[in-house]
């Protein structure tokens, strides 16, 4: 998870990153293109019971795509999460990009991944204040969004993903729309298991009984929470659903293009992994 501890490695990852004159954008450009995809991309607004949620749609020019959510990392909605939609975009999804910190300001708060590595002491707040009841509100705003848009498919199921902070969110959101929502993906999730009784993974049983679950574990994370992997694999189990958890050899933050932890090859193979969690929930 991405605590304290965690978030002190990430940093001095970025300070390596940064005086070896690093540009994460030229790093990641061949793997994270358009592919010549003709995509439509445009800022929206969402109503939701506490304000106004900003969000960013991206979608291919022609057609109707199945829907993804996508729950941004602890930093927040930014020009990477933009890129990283738009590639999933080009592979025929119509992808909708939540600013889960819209009750603070619209985004982005934090332009890149280190911007919040230097403001950690102030965001954590920001982030106690996103509460699950508010995150299942702003799930149903959302998904009313997509009810209204031509170029979603709506005979199709909805996935969910979420990457560190917003994994938690996607499980929450996949929990809520049990009739709508078939396929949740975690990247390096944080705050999947508490000792709340909402904790999310204490939520399975409220999924659709069909739910695919891709819950994929940084190395980092898994050794500084190794019962982690057993508690999700057997929670999902007793709930009857169907979960792939897997721990890959990479840190946390690995599929973020603008974390300095991330890692290329083991986030293509998250990146198919997800695509598969997608056909096996119907959302394709």
């Amino acid at each position: 998870m991405c605590n304290e501890q965690t978030a002190a490695a990430i940093n001095d990852a970025t300070n390596a990153a940064q005086s070896a004159a690093t540009d994460w954008r030229a790093a990641i450009a061949p793997q994270w293109q358009s592919h010549g995809a003709e995509l439509t991309q445009r800022e929206v607004v969402i109503v939701t019971p506490d304000g106004k949620m900003d969000a960013y749609f991206v979608h291919p020019a022609k057609g109707s795509h199945p829907a993804v959510l996508l729950w941004p990392d602890i930093a927040g909605l930014r020009e990477a999460k933009r890129i990283m939609a738009a590639r999933l975009a080009a592979a025929g999804y119509a992808v909708l990009v939540l600013n889960h910190y819209y009750r603070d300001a619209p985004a982005p708060l934090y332009v890149e991944f280190s911007d919040w590595l230097a403001d950690r002491d102030s965001a954590w707040p920001r982030v106690a204040r996103i509460r699950p009841a508010g995150i299942a509100a702003d799930t149903h705003a959302a998904l009313a969004f997509l009810d209204g848009q031509a170029a979603v498919d709506h005979s199709k199921k909805i996935a969910s993903i979420g990457y560190c902070l917003g994994a938690a969110f996607a499980l929450r959101a996949a929990a809520a729309a049990p009739d709508r929502i078939h396929a949740a993906v975690s990247f390096h999730g944080a705050f999947l298991i508490t000792n709340l009784a909402d904790s999310p993974h204490r939520l399975f049983a409220q999924m659709a009984s069909e739910v695919s679950l891709l819950l994929a574990i940084g190395e980092d994370d898994h050794a500084q929470q190794p019962d982690h992997q057993a508690i999700l694999q057997q929670a999902a189990q007793d709930a009857g659903r169907a979960a792939q958890v897997t721990v890959f050899p990479a840190q946390h933050g690995w599929c973020v293009i603008d974390m300095p932890r991330y890692d290329g090859q083991q986030s293509e193979l998250a990146w198919q992994q997800m695509l598969a969690c997608f056909a096996r929930g119907g959302v394709a």
